[in-house]
This record gives C-alpha cells, structure tokens and sequence, in this order.
C-alpha cells in the first residue's frame, strides 16, 4: 500500500484535503512544499484506485529529475515505479516504460508528443500534477496534455501547483480554465499557518551610474533608434516614441507581416524598419544593464549581418562612431560598473563567512559567462554557470552543475532563467540580481530561491536611468498587483 515517509505541515494537510475532491490550482510560495503536496495527493489517489498511475508535467528536465528523486524519497513506492520521461528516450521505450510504471514524472513537452502520434493514452491515470503552472496558457502543452487527460481519463483529477499565477485576473483566469479548475488554494506569507515557515530576507538595492564613455555611445546609438521610431510613424505606429519598447515593436512588426501578406508592398520596408529599431533596442539594453564584452559580441554580429535592416544601421555614421568609442573602452579594460560592484559584493562576503552558498541571475548567457570568468579571479570564489540547454548545454551537464554544487566543489552559482524555476539548489544564503527581469512571475522565482530554511539575503543590482530601473519597478508593479488580485479571491472563497 503506498505511503508517504514525511509528516505534512497543517497548511499542506488542508490542500490536500481538499484537492481530493476538486481540480485544484494551488497558489504557494516558493519553498513551502508544494511538490510535497502533490506527493501525498498522489499517495491517495493511488490507494483509491489502486490500479491506476500518476502523470507529474514539470517545464524543464532537471526540475522533472529532481521531482521523481524527491517522490521516491518522499514514498514506499519502488524506485522502478517511478520513471523519468524525456525526449532523449526513444518514443518505442517510452511506450515501454509508460505501462511499468505508477508514477510518471516528465515535461509536458514529451506527453503531448506522445499524445499527439497516439503512442500512449491516459484512461488509466487518476492524477495529473502539473508543476509551473502558470505556464499553461493559449495551446502551451500544459493545456493540451489537460484537455486531453480530462477526456481520456477515467477517474479525472488536476492539480495545478504555482507560487505566481500571472499579474492580471485574465491571466489567471485563462489558466482556470485551460487547467479544467473548480477551487483555488491559496496561501501568503501573511498567513497564520504559513507565517511561521516563512524566513526572513533581508532586501539590498546598490545603484550604479552609467560612465560618461558609456553615455557617449548610448546617444549615439539612440540617436539612431528614434530615426527608425519616427519612419514608423508613417506606417501608423501611434504610441508615443518616448515609450515604445520591444513588445510593441514585436507586435507592430507582426501587422506589418500582415499588410504585406495582404498586398500593401510598401509594409516591406516597415518591417525591415521595425527589425532594426528592435536590433537596436537590445544593444541598448545590453550596453545599459549587461557588460561591454555581451554588447560588443552583439555589435560584431550586426556588422557581420546581411539582412537588409543590419546593413542600413551599419551605414549610419553614429554606429560607426560607436563602434570606434567601444574599440577605446576595450583598450582601456573598462567594463560596466554592475561587475565591479559585483565583485567587490562577492569579496566581502565571503571575508565575512566562506561557508556562503550563493546564486547570481543574469538574462543572458554571454553576461553568464563573463560574470564567471571575473569570480574565477577572486581566492575564495569558486563560480560555475548554469545555462539552458537552447543555450549550448546538455541536460547531463546541468544535473551535473547542480550536484556539483550542492556538494560544495563550487559556492556561487550563476545562471539564466534556468536557476528560476523551481529547481533545488540547496540551502542557498544570497541571491543576487545583476539585472532586473520585467516580469512579477520571474521575480518571485528569483526571490525564492533564497530563505527556505534560514534568513537569506537578496541583492539587486541597478543602473541609474536604465531599463534596469525601468524593469524593478514594472517587476514589483506586478508582484503587488497579482497579491492584491490573489488576496481578493481568498476572500471570496472564504466567504463561500
């Protein structure tokens, strides 16, 4: 008979209780157990049904290698039970493994391939956790793999685990209904039962001014980019150019793809405009909040483009001129003061103590690596990255990564959005933020990864008058939006 091996907290117990009877969406703070919940959900449903299977969905491969560790030891069940699912193991094994197994943990990813060619049907599970939850809208595969196991099944029950749902009461709505919900959980850090659970993160804000040589090449390179905006305007984009940013030129540039479709020629040249504003855009971004070796990686691959749209910019006399500017700093050593400042964070903490385990965020891979390359240099610092497998890595290498640290052969870890979601690291005592993510959902994440047993600390880093400061306070916009949304559902529930 299976049986959970852990002692549910008060809070988990109530969630569980009433997930048996209801498809649930589960909203919790990262580091408070929601994947113990699931466990002991699953634990029950089996006993219910005894001859049925569990099927856990998580978005990446070493989230979902680390979920199937934690239910084998978190259960009775033999380790043979439960089963890994991934896309490196060939469709006609997985068939195999799929009827040998009670508890199968994999990326939606894989289930809605398998699904979708017919190799595997879910008539015969009671249980679908899907982790991440927040991931399920429009036809992600969280909400194919749902729609099909709520017509398949024969003993339906959803569910869906989040600490961020989304920002906005259509967001999380939409995921309501993809996921098939009828009641939501929800639990804050304000809560009686929670309260004593929730570590104390002590919040630091270090701002840093962009040089003058930086500033230099910034108005040159914006110079540019509002020559772009202003054509634009010919071609009927009506916001203000003082407040365009990427997602509006994303979504301008789709139209003018549909203009063109529909015969309007003259909507070429406006999407080859469109294409350069949002080249530039994301120079700007990297030379503002990133390092000069990320933004001088990008300038070289724009010159050595041959689009139409990197071909215009390259002839602007400003490109050239920054591009002889960046060639000064690069001679002179000079980088962006986040990575001086970084280090000298990183040198004094650990002065203070050696034993730190830290986790650095940074939106890009070549800032990843360069941050690395800059720890290496310090005595104490022992830094590794960890990077996503569209980024060059394999999921061997970054199931290694983490071992490796949290063995302690390396006490900073720094990562891309990989390290945000969910993953395990260990018991981690400062993150640190060298940029700024614009999303409320990836700032929570962030945040959770420090403080789950004992007080932590976060850092974040930011450039005066940037995106940077442009990023923060949209991320903190929606954290407080989506806990004034999630605190007036929990009262409407608590009035049902």
């Amino acid at each position: 008979m299976p049986q959970i091996t852990f002692q549910l907290r008060e809070y988990q117990k109530n969630i569980v209780e009433t997930a048996k009877n209801k498809n649930m969406l589960c909203i919790l703070p990262t580091g408070l157990g929601k994947t113990k919940c699931a466990i002991a959900l699953a634990v029950e449903r089996l006993n219910k049904f005894p001859e049925s299977q569990v099927l856990m969905c998580s978005p990446t491969k070493p989230l979902s290698n680390q979920i199937k560790n934690e239910f084998a030891e978190s259960t009775n069940l033999e380790v043979s039970e439960i089963i890994l699912l991934t896309g490196m193991i060939s469709p006609q094994k997985r068939v195999d493994l799929y009827k040998k197994s009670k508890i199968v943990v994999a990326t939606p990813q894989t289930i809605a391939k398998d699904l979708e060619n017919n190799r595997i049907s879910l008539e015969n599970f009671s249980l679908l956790v899907l982790d991440e939850a927040h991931r399920s809208r429009m036809k992600f595969a969280n909400t194919l793999v749902a729609k099909t196991y709520m017509q398949q099944s024969q003993y339906p029950r959803i569910l869906a685990l989040t600490a961020s749902p989304g920002s906005t009461k259509e967001k999380i709505n939409e995921i309501k209904e993809n996921l098939f919900i009828e009641t939501i959980e929800i639990r804050s850090a304000e809560d009686l039962d929670v309260k004593n659970y929730i570590q104390k993160k002590d919040l630091q804000f270090i701002e840093v001014e962009l040089p003058k040589e930086f500033l230099e090449i910034h108005a040159l390179l914006s110079e540019v980019y509002k020559k772009r905006l202003k054509q634009l305007k010919g071609f009927g984009l009506t916001k203000p150019i003082s407040i365009i940013n990427k997602k509006d030129l994303l979504s301008f540039q789709n139209y003018l793809f549909l203009e063109a479709k529909r015969g309007n020629k003259a909507s070429y040249y406006g999407v080859s405009l469109t294409s350069g504003a949002i080249k530039l855009t994301h120079a700007l971004e990297l030379l503002e909040t990133q390092g000069l070796k990320s933004f001088s990686k990008f300038m070289e691959k724009l010159q050595n483009e041959t689009s139409k749209a990197s071909i215009s910019i390259n002839k602007e006399p400003q490109i050239k001129k920054a591009r002889e500017l960046l060639e000064k700093l690069k001679e002179n050593n000079l980088d962006h003061p986040k990575l001086n400042k970084l280090i000298e964070i990183i040198k004094e903490e650990l002065k203070n103590n050696l034993n730190l385990k830290i986790i650095i965020f940074a939106n890009f891979r070549d800032t990843v690596k360069n941050i690395v390359n800059e720890l290496k240099k310090i005595p104490d610092a022992s830094p590794i990255e960890l990077i996503g497998q569209k980024e060059g890595i394999t999921q061997k290498q970054q199931l290694e990564t983490i071992k490796l640290f949290e063995e302690g052969k390396y006490n900073i870890i720094c990562c891309t959005s990989i390290g945000e979601e969910g993953i395990s690291l260990g018991q981690l005592n400062i993150a640190i933020f060298f940029d700024q993510a614009p999303s409320g959902i990836r700032r929570i994440q962030r945040t959770g990864r420090v403080g789950r047993l004992k007080a932590g600390k976060i850092i974040h880093l930011i450039t005066k008058n940037t995106r940077d400061q442009a990023y923060y306070w949209k991320s903190h916009r929606d954290v407080k939006k989506m806990k004034n949304i999630i605190s007036g559902m929990q009262k409407k529930l608590e009035t049902r």
